[in-house]
């Protein structure tokens, strides 16, 4: 069986309450999901505590836990993984800019050390927020980009994975990252 298939069968059999499924998944899909943590963590501040497998972790808990997934696709996954690592970067710069403004005194575990500078926070969180609003009218550019820009995906990975041309992906990177630099400035 190809593994995109087998990907997508396993995900399908894990939705239907096979917890065995999930077991079979994490070791065919682990190469990419380390890949998607790698790059997000190539951005953050070196030597934090908070590693590459920690961000998969806390990332598959948070799907894990969510509400029930009809998957269609290893895209969908792929999508929806790199969604929760970045959402769990974010709620960290958050977390920095909350103390830094002096935010009430709150219980911090050890994976939850200051991640980023206030700057890069604030950033981060822009960043966020327009990917939320670019989501909104226009889908396939806020999955470039977050395929892109938080994935650490090639033009031709991005392609592959939403199954389109590597021309499209180009086009549609171009002016979404146009795009994004107008609205950051």
């Amino acid at each position: 069986m190809n593994e995109t298939h087998e990907i997508t069968d396993l995900l399908q059999a894990w939705n239907k309450g096979d917890s065995h499924a999930l077991s079979k998944l994490i070791p065919i899909v682990d190469n990419e999901l380390r890949k998607l943590a790698k790059a997000k963590m190539a951005k953050e501040r070196p030597g934090h505590i908070l590693q590459t497998t920690a961000l998969i972790n806390e990332a598959l808990m948070r799907l894990i836990a969510g509400k029930q997934i009809d998957w269609e696709s290893r895209t969908q996954f792929y999508g929806l993984v790199a969604e929760r690592m970045r959402q769990v970067l974010i709620e960290y710069a958050r977390k920095v800019l909350r103390k830094k403004r002096g935010g009430r005194a709150e219980h911090i575990g050890v994976t939850d050390v200051e991640l980023l500078s206030p700057e890069k926070s604030r950033e981060m969180i822009k960043l966020d927020e327009l990917l939320t609003m670019l989501r909104k009218t226009d889908e396939l550019k806020a999955k470039i980009i977050e395929y892109r820009y938080f994935g650490g995906f090639t033009v031709k990975e991005v392609a592959k994975i939403l199954n389109i041309s590597t021309a499209t992906v180009e086009r549609e990177w171009r002016f979404a990252r146009s795009w994004l630099k107008r609205e950051m400035t």
